[in-house]
């Protein structure tokens, strides 16, 4: 019973630091993308749109940084 209450406490805190992992690497991601986009409300709509696209394309994390400021460069204001 000691093991299994071992393995048991083992797994959920391994799975809870993994867990906040992947929110803190969304947390940044996410603050990248609105830092680049300032206060215009239009434009950070627009990059977080541009972060959703990212990820869908499946764009490397050491490459998102260039991949947004190319696609914060490309908007135009309307």
């Amino acid at each position: 019973m000691d093991y299994f209450i071992i393995f048991v406490t083992t797994v959920a805190g391994l799975y809870f630091h993994w867990w906040l992992y992947v929110r803190i690497k969304r947390w940044m991601d996410r603050d990248l993308a609105l830092s680049l986009a300032g206060e215009d409300e239009g434009k950070r709509a627009f990059m977080l749109e541009r972060l959703a696209d990212a990820q869908a394309q499946n764009i490397k994390r050491k490459d998102l940084p260039q991949w947004l400021e190319a696609a914060a460069a490309s908007y135009c204001a309307r």
